[in-house]
């Protein structure tokens, strides 16, 4: 189990960037797709449950998958795994670094 504070509990409420990309903007490329996705984003339901932009996405808990991340990052179960800091999960393709 992933060591965590409250603010992991729950799950993602995320699009699926290549079901945008290849449905709803496949007409678009370059800068004018990347502005395209960003708007949809920013303009996401706070609940895309039967969103078909949202399919395929994996609907586990944000502890579920930052444990499967670091599980793959270390070496499945490797004895003597090391603690592994897990950072930008959570950044945002829309936001501007």
């Amino acid at each position: 189990s992933v060591a965590h504070t409250e603010g992991l509990n729950g799950t993602p409420n995320e699009v699926k960037l290549k079901y945008l990309a290849d449905n709803d903007f496949k007409d678009l490329k370059g800068e004018e797709l990347k502005d395209a996705i960003s708007k949809r984003i920013q303009e996401k339901e706070d609940d895309l449950v039967g969103d078909m932009s949202s399919q395929g996405t994996t609907p586990r808990r944000l502890t579920d998958l930052i444990g499967s991340l670091c599980d793959l990052t270390s070496g499945s179960g490797d004895k003597g795994t090391p603690v592994i800091l897990v950072q930008g999960y959570f950044d945002n393709f829309t936001t501007d670094k």
